[in-house]
C-alpha cells in the first residue's frame, strides 16, 4: 500500500512540476532578456527574449516585436515584428496592442487598417496606456478608423498628458513637435489648453 501511495504521488508530481517549471523558466529567460534589452545589450538579449516568447510569455513577446520592429540586435523585419507583436496583444498585454495597433496604422508588415487600429488602441487605452491614448485621441481627431468626435478627441488627448506613467513624457514630446512645426501637435496642444 505505501508503494502505491508513494508511486500516486510520484506520478502526480511529474504531471505538475513540469507545467510549473516551464513558467518559472520563462519568467525567468524574460527577466534576464529584459535585464539585457535595458542595458541596450540586445544581442545578447535576442536568445533569451525568443526563448520566454517562444513559450508564451506576452512581454517577452512584445519586446521580441519590438527588436524586429527597431533593428535591435536583429535586422528589421516588419513581418516578424508584426507577428511577435499580435502574439502579445492576443493575451491582451497593452504594449502589443499598442504597437499591433501602430502596424496597423502605417502598414508595417501588414496591409494598412485605421479601423483595426482604431480597435486596438482602444483596448489598449482602457488599460491605461498613455501612447495608446494618444493614438486614440489622434483618430477621433481625424476621423481615422471611426467617426471624427472632437469630444471623444478632447477625452482621450487629457487622459494620455495626465497618464501616471507617460503623461509628462507625451506633453513634452507634444511640445518639443509643436515647436518643430508638427501642426497635429499644435492643434493637440490648443485642444487641451496647454502651451
Amino acid at each position: 500500500m505505501k508503494r502505491l501511495i508513494y508511486f500516486v504521488v510520484l506520478c502526480t508530481l511529474c504531471l505538475v512540476l513540469p507545467a510549473n517549471a516551464l513558467a518559472q523558466s520563462a519568467d525567468r529567460l524574460y527577466e534576464q532578456g529584459k535585464e539585457l534589452y535595458d542595458k541596450k545589450q540586445y544581442k545578447e538579449a535576442i536568445p533569451k527574449l525568443r526563448a520566454a516568447a517562444e513559450k508564451g510569455h506576452k512581454k517577452a513577446q512584445y519586446r521580441l516585436g519590438k527588436c524586429y520592429d527597431k533593428g535591435y540586435g536583429v535586422e528589421e523585419d516588419d513581418q516578424l515584428a508584426f507577428q511577435w507583436y499580435k502574439k502579445s496583444s492576443d493575451q491582451g498585454y497593452h504594449k502589443g496592442q499598442y504597437e499591433l495597433g501602430r502596424c496597423y496604422r502605417k502598414g508595417k508588415g501588414v496591409p494598412k487598417d485605421n479601423k483595426k487600429a482604431f480597435e486596438l488602441f482602444t483596448l489598449s487605452a482602457k488599460q491605461d496606456n498613455g501612447e495608446a491614448q494618444l493614438a486614440l485621441g489622434e483618430c477621433y481627431m481625424k476621423g481615422k478608423g471611426t467617426t471624427a468626435d472632437a469630444a471623444k478627441a478632447k477625452y482621450w488627448f487629457n487622459k494620455a498628458i495626465r497618464n501616471e506613467k507617460k503623461g509628462k513624457e507625451i506633453l513634452a514630446d507634444l511640445r518639443k513637435n509643436r515647436d518643430a512645426g508638427d501642426e497635429d501637435a499644435k492643434k493637440i496642444l490648443e485642444i487641451v489648453g496647454k502651451k
